[in-house]
């Protein structure tokens, strides 16, 4: 396969280096005002790769990598970003725009759907820093050395972990925790190393935290999982960095210890695959032995088109990876600004997946990762007269409620799981009768606690891609 000659160092930026880019002579002055003023709200950083390989510059603004990067005004209500302009580009009081970016941040719902109060483990009635604990099988990591990224996406739903607000902030300083919670839960069999992205690391501290995963006390982890954007943002990784070799030597010593390890790829635009490097990239990964997943969200301006989502998933097969999932976006940040129907995420799902060969199908979607679980939009249909979604659980809370078909009625401008009303008269969907009976339980040893879905805020049930 022939590569492109790309420049190996990784020269990232942010608002206060981007003026450094050649591209950003490129932008008009609006576009410009645009990122120097939201970027005080949403966290900005992209690299030289993405600049240069990615994003097809006559096509900006409209480019969706460009989107999918760069923000633009339009994400921030227009007197909200008036009045932060103002503050931002004509100085003044720096206290109060320290304090209209807190209002700003704190109405965007940041860490929605219970990641801080319900899915955080604890021992000893103690919070165990790092972790979240959703799933029965699946528990989430997040190395504190691996809370950044080689590029921010505008819609990210862990944008808090990225703008300083450490209250909000998921981190673990070391990995003998995780170690002992897994030790006194043997039915946990999934364990995802997750961010930030823990690519970001150099290999020696990756395998500082793969490495206890791996001894024979913790038998039980049967798959080892790793989210990350790299494959995108910076396919040199795998390719290419100072220590890329060592890398793919480390992925090929957990495959050989009996684990599967499964490096769940984050791709948003079949542009991202398209580069020499990057497929370059998703065949060194299979060739250690791992598996790599191919998963994103489906987000308004940026990857609408089915096209682009049949050749992405056709592009992965040939490479060897494997169609995951197709998320609906969360309702966090600037979810108003990307947010899709439901009906036509799933009609763009239908089109994509109708384009593709049986390889490809593997993909389940559109999925929204809601508070309860995992909830797919299996079609719109018709039954007595009546037109419904038709909806399932990939997984939830309670094991007992997936693939549990359920209706809701067929709304055209609903977003998300909580914007639905339970189909033929019944007053709540099923599992919400159980959650509210479970709330007045007592709590299960590892202390995830329930609470009813339907709340008087849309933005309670939020929830994007953890990939679980």
């Amino acid at each position: 396969m022939k590569i492109e000659a790309i420049g190996d160092k990784f020269q990232p930026y942010t608002r206060q280096s981007i003026t450094q880019a050649r591209q950003w002579q490129w932008l008009a002055p609006e576009l410009q005002e645009a990122v120097q003023v939201v970027s005080h709200v949403l966290p900005f950083r992209t690299n030289a790769y993405v600049l240069d390989q990615l994003i097809d510059w006559s096509r900006v603004p409209d480019d969706p990598i460009y989107r999918l990067v760069f923000p633009h005004r339009d994400m921030l209500p227009a007197a909200e970003y008036d009045q932060l302009r103002d503050l931002v580009m004509h100085g003044g009081d720096n206290a109060a725009r320290e304090a209209l970016v807190h209002k700003i941040r704190m109405r965007m719902n940041p860490h929605p759907a219970g990641q801080l109060t319900h899915n955080v483990p604890h021992v000893d009635g103690v919070p165990v820093p790092g972790l979240q604990h959703k799933y029965r099988e699946t528990v989430l990591f997040f190395p504190s050395a691996g809370q950044t990224c080689h590029a921010y996406c505008t819609f990210c739903f862990r944008w808090p972990q990225f703008v300083g607000m450490d209250g909000l902030k998921f981190a673990a300083r070391e990995s003998e925790q995780l170690v002992s919670y897994l030790r006194s839960h043997p039915d946990v069999t999934d364990v995802l190393i997750t961010g930030g992205d823990p690519m970001i690391m150099n290999t020696r501290s990756l395998e500082q935290v793969l490495e206890p995963l791996l001894a024979p006390e913790l038998a039980h982890i049967q798959n080892i999982r790793i989210g990350t954007k790299s494959v995108a943002y910076w396919p040199q990784r795998f390719v290419s960095d100072r220590d890329s070799g060592d890398l793919l030597r480390l992925f090929e010593r957990v495959v050989a210890s009996g684990k599967n390890l499964a490096v769940m790829g984050h791709y948003s635009h079949a542009a991202e695959l398209r580069p020499g490097i990057a497929q370059a990239a998703v065949k060194n990964i299979v060739g250690t032995g791992a598996t790599l997943r191919m998963q994103g969200p489906l987000i308004r301006h940026i990857n609408e088109d089915p096209a682009s989502w049949a050749e992405l998933w056709t592009t992965g097969v040939r490479l060897g990876a494997i169609p995951y999932y197709m998320f609906v976006e969360r309702d966090t940040g600037p979810s108003d600004y990307f947010a899709l129907p439901l009906a036509r995420a799933h009609e763009i799902f239908q089109a994509a997946y109708s384009r593709v060969s049986g390889l490809a199908r593997t993909v389940r979607g559109p999925s929204m990762s809601a508070f309860p679980g995992k909830v797919m939009i299996d079609g719109v249909v018709t039954i007595n007269g009546e037109k419904l979604f038709a909806l399932q659980f990939l997984q939830a809370r309670n094991p007992d409620w997936v693939k549990r078909p359920f209706f809701a009625r067929y709304d055209p401008a609903a977003t998300w799981l909580n914007h639905l009303v339970p189909a033929f008269g019944k007053q709540k969907f099923f599992f919400e009768s159980e959650m509210e009976e479970e709330s007045h339980a007592a709590p299960p040893a590892r202390v995830i606690q329930i609470t009813p879905v339907r709340t008087p805020e849309p933005s309670a049930i939020g929830e994007r891609a953890d990939a679980a």
